[in-house]
């Protein structure tokens, strides 16, 4: 059973940048497709950021493009989103989610672990 753990959230000024990180135990990650997805209050969790097993292939939200990097390292079980250009709009909790699979998703359903969520918030 993987069990995932974010850390890097915290409160940042409009056009600040920071750095989530999610940390696995319990089982590789390396056979899992990776997402970030953040839930602001009374919205709906959404998609934000999705990389394949092995790294080769990413995807973003359009909100986040151009601004949000994801990332990973397999030989850490580490999953990273840099955040830059931060807009109060990006305030939500975020969370990383696990796939066991090669393909992507962008529909949390579709993921079968999850963090505990870390805070991001954007003041303007």
């Amino acid at each position: 059973q993987v069990h995932l753990v974010e850390s890097g959230g915290g409160l940042v000024q409009a056009g600040g940048s920071l750095r989530l990180s999610c940390t696995a135990s319990g089982r590789t990650l390396s056979s899992y497709f990776m997402g970030w997805f953040r839930q602001a209050p009374g919205k709906e969790r959404e998609f934000v950021a999705g990389i394949t097993d092995s790294g080769d292939s990413i995807y973003y939200a359009d909100p986040v493009k151009g601004r949000f990097t994801i990332s990973r390292d397999n030989a850490a079980n580490t999953v990273y989103l840099q955040m830059n250009n931060l807009k109060p709009e990006d305030t939500a909790v975020y969370y990383c989610a696990g796939r066991r699979s090669s393909r992507r998703s962008y529909y949390k359903d579709n993921f079968e672990v999850w963090g505990q969520g870390t805070q991001v918030t954007v003041s303007s």
